[in-house]
């Protein structure tokens, strides 16, 4: 072991002698600066934590997640609080069924974990716009994560709601909270500003109290510390497998001269980007250097223990050089899986874990069951063109220039802009986004004919054909805001005009679609006034909805399905939204099911909206078990 890690075991091995007095009775947690570490009920405390995103897993599954993370040997447990997650609609808030934090909260403390809260507001997470409601951003001028009145304002009301139903929760109270986080890695934000921090700190002082411990995460630089820090919020640091441990809580020493070490975030495994290799952190390096923390005395969250699945539209994105979106798994390479099943990963960290603790005695509960059910073959039912009735009851808006997703108070999905073609196009004609204004990709069509596609920083031009008059379809899809950096101000749709040849398109009809609202009351599969198509000779192209059924055998257990060539769209199984498929792409090549979605008795229904091109098969595959890793492909 290093000279530095040895030294930093000694210093901060000191808390494990002390213990303070304590009235009997009285709930206690509280940081013991004198001795380097945290207090529990006046004694000497050091946490082992996992990660875990009740947004991420269904309801039905959270019991059985906190308690595999429990007979690992974790003592507590960290949860981030995604805002647009409760509060899709301004002033609409929901904590119900998937929703319901508070039960999440009372299952980990039956479980024996104690909870490590971070609120947000930004949460980061590769979660939709780093979990800050899409409806901020009809304000155009909002500076977010700042002290921007109009920012302020959403915070202060969003607290206002969330904060006092965590109250009890607190440790102190007879709950399982025993620390709070202010934002989160706000020294990786270009506003770097303290009268905002300062502005969150009164907030939760206010509503959770003058003891409740309160604290910051930042990356491991001079400049995130600088500004991510405020006093009176504990600093702790994060860090992966390949840092070096001593410098990095040297630097958190520099910012935080006493106090527990706390790395918030050790780094399990990594995301995945829809184009980019399978994220892999090696068992080996992660069993070192948790053990090393610990040695140390440090306190650790491990990022992810859980990952689990960006449902429906809730994955974000990235834009460094270009715009890169989040796939829908979430797996991370953790220590469970995205079906929450125990790895050798697992194992390993929980051998390390016995070296520090007692863990609970008992078995491992085992990984869910799964079940491969095999091929089911779909049929068409329509373009989306000539499916508007159905997906957008409200019908269009009528615009001279296009209007951003924001704008039309449609945050999440698809929308489709309608125009006409204002001179005949007898040679292919470019169709240009000249500022790079398709957020994030456009599929176009001419008379219902698929004519190609726009994509965000990559694909700017694609050249269309028809005669004057003809319908132009532009179908645009939200690939997922981003949730990092400087450009969360992510609006969607088509943020600048569009040229075709030499003529500016105008006088649009925009459609907002809600084809989730469709889907989950029972189309396409409930509608039989509607006839569809028999099996095709050749497969359709463009944005084209398919349909079918898994018939019950009896079993609701999770399964994977894998849309093999096909090419990008997103599935539904019985009115639940499983996210993006992109295989043409990769690395991901299955869509995880959990079993309780699944009906024994009742056929089960499948609605594919495929957006490039369907196989002439049509047909989709049930599998026992995920496949994450294809060599990724650009398409």
């Amino acid at each position: 072991m290093a000279a530095g890690v040895l030294l930093f075991a000694a210093v901060n091995l000191l808390c494990l002698a002390v213990s303070g007095n304590l009235v009997s009775g009285e709930r206690s947690f509280s940081i013991d600066y004198k001795n380097n570490c945290f207090l529990k009920d006046g004694k000497t405390f050091q946490y082992i934590s996992g990660s875990i995103h009740y947004s991420r897993i269904p309801r039905y599954y959270w019991k059985d997640r906190l308690l595999k993370m429990y007979m690992t040997g974790l003592n507590a447990i960290q949860v981030y609080v995604p805002w647009n997650f409760h509060e899709e609609v301004q002033g609409v808030h929901n904590f119900s069924g998937d929703q319901d934090l508070e039960h999440f909260l009372d299952l980990a403390n039956q479980t024996g974990l104690l909870v490590i809260l971070r609120p947000g507001p930004y949460i980061c997470a590769e979660w939709e716009m780093g979990g800050l409601p899409a409806w901020l951003l009809q304000k155009p001028n909002i500076i977010l994560r700042s002290a921007d009145t109009d920012y302020v304002e959403a915070v202060s009301n969003w607290f206002a709601v969330l904060l006092p139903k965590m109250k009890p929760w607190l440790y102190v109270n007879g709950g399982n909270i025993i620390t709070v986080q202010v934002e989160n890695e706000y020294g990786s934000y270009y506003t770097c500003d303290f009268n905002y921090m300062r502005h969150l700190r009164t907030l939760f002082r206010f509503f959770l109290g003058e003891d409740t411990v309160l604290f910051t995460t930042d990356g491991n630089t001079d400049k995130e510390m600088a500004c991510g820090t405020l006093q009176g919020l504990y600093a702790t640091v994060d860090f992966g497998t390949d840092t070096n441990i001593t410098e990095a809580f040297s630097r958190q020493r520099r910012f935080e001269p006493r106090g527990p070490l706390v790395n918030s975030e050790f780094y399990t495994g990594w995301l995945d980007h829809w184009g980019d290799p399978h994220a892999v952190v090696d068992v080996q390096k992660v069993s070192r250097v948790l053990g090393e923390m610990l040695t140390m005395g440090a306190n650790v969250n491990m990022y992810m223990f859980e990952g689990g699945t960006n449902f429906g539209y809730w994955n974000g994105a990235d834009h460094d050089t270009r715009f890169r979106s989040v796939v829908t798994s979430y797996d991370y390479d953790a220590p469970l899986t995205e079906a929450g099943d125990p790895t050798e990963k697992l194992l390993a960290i929980r051998d390390v874990i016995k070296q520090f603790r007692n863990i609970p005695s008992g078995p491992m509960p085992p990984a869910t069951p799964k079940f491969a059910y095999g091929f089911v073959t779909l049929q068409k039912v329509g373009n989306i063109s000539d499916l508007l009735n159905t997906l957008s009851p409200v019908g269009p808006v009528k615009s001279q220039y296009p209007l951003t997703f924001e704008e039309m108070k449609q945050y999440y999905g698809y929308m489709l802009y309608r125009t006409t073609l204002p001179r005949d196009l007898s040679e292919p004609t470019p169709l240009i986004s000249p500022l790079n204004g398709v957020h994030d990709r456009a599929y176009v069509s001419v008379n219902g004919v698929f004519q190609g596609l726009l994509e965000r920083d990559t694909v700017l031009v694609t050249n269309v054909t028809g005669q004057q008059g003809d319908t132009v379809d532009i179908l645009v899809e939200n690939m997922g805001r981003v949730n990092f950096g400087s450009k969360i101000n992510d609006y969607k749709g088509l943020l600048s005009n569009l040229i075709l040849g030499k003529d500016v398109l105008t006088d649009w009809k925009i459609y907002p679609l809600d084809i989730d609202g469709a889907i989950a009351h029972g189309w396409p599969h409930s509608d039989s006034r509607e006839s569809f198509p028999g099996p095709q000779k050749e497969p359709s192209v463009g944005p084209v909805f398919y349909m079918g059924t898994l018939q019950p055998n009896g079993l609701a257990w999770d399964t994977f399905l894998k849309l093999n060539e096909w090419t990008k769209g997103q599935v539904w199984i019985n009115g639940m939204n499983l996210g993006r498929y992109w295989p043409a792409r990769g690395p991901q090549q299955t869509l995880y099911i959990p079993g309780p979605l699944l009906s024994t008795t009742l056929p089960n229904n499948i609605t594919v909206l495929e957006l490039e091109r369907a196989p002439a098969h049509l047909r989709v595959l049930f599998m026992d078990r995920p496949h994450l890793n294809a060599t990724a492909e650009k398409s």
